[in-house]
């Protein structure tokens, strides 16, 4: 046992990058809605980047170490302490045998990811740790963490053992950081009015002239009906020019799909494999990120964009993750 849950926080569930290949049998992909920040948690600790990590939404976990850990959190700021001592974002932080980890206000974002040097002894599923709450697999027994869980770090995957034996000579405190963090040009800041960029979808034409230009002119707001599945929005009312019937198809990450009552709605890491709504748009891969930080009464603007650049600000988007990925392998 490397540590055990004292209390599991709104909602702490095991997320990788999800469960890819088996969509063509009814089985969703789940996994990390902020991949990127997950990514960058696992890269701070000198794991593969796709490793199992927590997925913290709003309020986070309280949680005992029984053994010293390298760990790094990323994504929202919800207050993170180990003894009441502040805990810096975006940094390898070995923690203390018998310290407590702790979370407190939501500062910024929604959704934080804890990472663990060498990850979870925990199977897969499906080739995935990722946890499916409707469905009840992966992660920890299918479900969210709850109080008294406990949970085993797999030394076996450990790439990091330098680093833990230097910081763990360096002080005597409750925890030990590196001197180097990610730089804040690598940051998502979630604002006052979130833009987010989308590329035109397949019955974009099909609604009215009025709805179109309200879909990128005006602001919609993230509602309490949204979760991992989608986010539901809510703002002007987006009709088609005439009825239609939509012929069920398969849906990707950050489709967005507008029902009868006009309000639409945002597909995300758990969103079903088809879906029978019109299309309005689809979310660009490097938006989904900020997408999954926003909170209900977040807002949100949309931005036109080509596939093209939306290419290229992928592109974009992987070099500089390569450049971070060069440069934490340096300091490992």
């Amino acid at each position: 046992m490397s540590l055990k849950i004292l209390r599991p926080g709104l909602l702490t569930t095991i997320q990788d990058l999800g469960r890819v290949g088996f969509q063509k049998y009814g089985v969703i992909v789940s996994g990390a809605m902020d991949a990127y920040a997950l990514r960058m948690a696992n890269l701070l600790v000198g794991n593969d980047e796709g490793e199992a990590a927590f997925e913290i939404t709003l309020t986070g976990p309280t949680i005992e170490f029984e053994q010293d850990v390298l760990i790094a959190i990323t994504g929202a700021n919800l207050s993170p302490t180990i003894e009441k001592e502040p805990v810096p974002l975006y940094k390898p932080v070995l923690v203390r045998k018998g310290s407590v980890l702790q979370f407190g206000p939501c500062v910024s974002g929604c959704r934080a990811y804890l990472a663990f040097a060498g990850g979870f002894d925990i199977e897969e599923v499906m080739g995935s740790r990722s946890t499916y709450l409707r469905a009840g697999i992966g992660g920890y027994k299918g479900r969210a963490l709850k109080s008294g869980d406990q949970l085993t770090i797999n030394t076996g995957r450990l790439q990091s053992t330098w680093l833990i034996e230097e910081l763990s000579t360096s002080s005597d405190g409750p925890f030990t950081t590196t001197s180097w963090s990610v730089a804040t040009k690598f940051l998502l800041p979630v604002t006052k009015v979130n833009t987010i960029r989308v590329i035109p979808g397949t019955h974009f034409e099909r609604f009215t002239s009025e709805s179109r230009q309200a879909f990128f002119d005006q602001t919609f707001s993230v509602t309490p009906q949204s979760d991992r599945m989608g986010y539901r929005l809510s703002g002007p009312s987006l009709q088609l020019s005439e009825a239609f019937e939509v012929i069920s198809e398969a849906v990707a990450l950050g489709t967005i799909q507008v029902p009868s009552d006009g309000n639409p709605i945002v597909l995300l890491a758990d969103r079903q494999t088809t879906g029978g709504y019109p299309r309005m748009a689809q979310v660009v891969s490097v938006d989904i990120s900020l997408m999954a930080q926003l909170k209900p009464g977040d807002k949100v603007r949309f931005k036109e964009v080509t596939v093209l650049e939306a290419e290229q600000l992928y592109l974009k988007r992987e070099h500089e993750l390569s450049g971070l990925r060069a440069g934490v392998t340096f300091k490992f």
